[in-house]
């Protein structure tokens, strides 16, 4: 039994119930592992005056700790800059911010290893109190860093290779974010370990469809990298040959209006239906409806939302190079595309609309795969070795 300290700024709160749910799901297996797991969210400092807008409010209104689903969480204020100003130095803000809170727990909780998630600012600021409490650190990547933050300038670069020199273990989420460390030294020490699924929280759901319509969905932030629009001018070849085909889009996001006049000037204000940003229980249910899952995204660091579609046994499209490659065999339980191809992926929906057997065999095999490796157990089974190996 490991007593652990999980630091991340991305945790379920009363401001947003599932930012960093996939961190609440680990925490959880953690402890049902045998861990005892105490959580950090820290939370941006907003004085009162300033919350006017809804965000802010919300912000202001989470309180200083809460239990959710038996986990004790604590939100302690720390200063942020907006639009990301001081960046580099967001991690030692954040160790200002929380050590006060940080000290009390350790009194009754006496934590062997902390758990950050992020480099920048999470784990700069558990590197500080890893030297403070002579324990070891563990930092999880989940994209952010390697995608972003190394790209924003030199001192942020900087700090994050820090951070990753001086933890006793690095964790990415996908092999395509560990290849970006050229490093021996950092290579050396970073394991992959991919998120997963809780299988238990997912029934069979069959829902009816009329046979003469082919089904097409995505979920997800309606961003350029999704590559939301790449399915809508796929959509436009494909409806010549298949005119009932239906493409529904779950999500929301800064593209949304040019995916709407995209779809609307290729004459598919029919073929293409936005649903809007869905509870996660509607999106799953959307999953055992759609006859084919595809994502298109070219900035991928995992994608929850490929093995969440594959745990519905539907045949999956991800993009060649990105992290769901760890995942998907292609034609054996998914299928891959090369990235920015229209033609590729027109070629790939007909060959399963036309391969229907097979489609079914390849979306079988992906359920599978799922089950046996890509669940939250795994997850946090795995995740217990590095804390064993490193305390012992």
């Amino acid at each position: 039994m490991r007593n652990v300290l999980v630091i991340s700024h991305m945790y379920p709160s009363s401001a947003n119930g599932v930012l960093g749910i996939f961190v609440h799901k680990q925490v959880q297996k953690l402890i049902e592992e045998g861990c005892k797991v105490k959580v950090i969210c820290p939370v941006p400092y907003v004085p009162s005056f300033l919350g006017l807008s809804d965000k802010l409010k919300a912000y202001i209104q989470i309180p200083k700790s809460a239990v959710i689903d038996g986990v004790e969480v604590f939100y302690p204020r720390y200063i942020e800059f907006p639009r990301g100003f001081f960046l580099e130095y967001s991690g030692f803000f954040m160790y200002l911010g929380i050590k006060k809170i940080i000290k009390k727990i350790y009194r009754n909780f006496k934590f062997e290893i902390i758990h950050a998630h992020t480099a920048i600012p999470v784990g700069f600021s558990a590197m500080l109190l890893s030297d403070n409490y002579g324990c070891p650190f563990v930092v999880t990547i989940h994209g952010q860093d390697f995608q972003y933050t190394i790209n924003k300038n030199d001192k942020c670069r900087k700090n994050v290779y820090r951070v990753l020199e001086k933890s006793n273990s690095v964790i990415t989420v996908s092999t395509k974010l560990k290849n970006v460390i050229k490093e021996n030294k950092i290579r050396e020490k970073i394991t992959v370990i991919n998120n997963g699924i809780n299988p238990e929280e997912y029934g069979s759901i069959e829902l009816t469809k009329s046979e003469k319509d082919y089904v097409i969905l995505s979920v997800s932030s309606l961003i350029k990298t999704k590559g939301i629009d790449l399915n809508i001018r796929a959509v436009s070849i494909l409806v010549k040959k298949y005119p009932n085909m239906k493409y529904y889009i779950a999500g929301d996001g800064e593209e949304v209006k040019n995916l709407k006049k995209l779809a609307s000037d290729l004459s598919l204000t029919e073929n293409v239906v936005f649903l809007g940003r869905l509870p996660h229980v509607e999106a799953i249910k959307f999953m055992g409806k759609c006859d084919i899952f595809s994502l298109p995204s070219w900035q991928e660091g995992f994608g929850i939302v490929y093995i969440e579609a594959m745990n519905n046994g539907v045949p999956v499209i991800g993009v060649k190079g990105q992290g769901i490659e760890d995942v998907i065999i292609d034609k054996e339980n998914g299928f891959l595309v090369e990235p920015h191809s229209v033609e590729d992926l027109v070629g790939t929906i007909e060959y399963i609309l036309n391969n229907e057997e097979e489609a079914r065999r390849i979306g079988e095999e992906g359920r599978k795969t799922v089950l046996s490796e890509y669940t939250w157990r795994r997850n946090a089974q795995k995740t217990i070795d590095i804390y064993n190996s490193i305390i012992e």
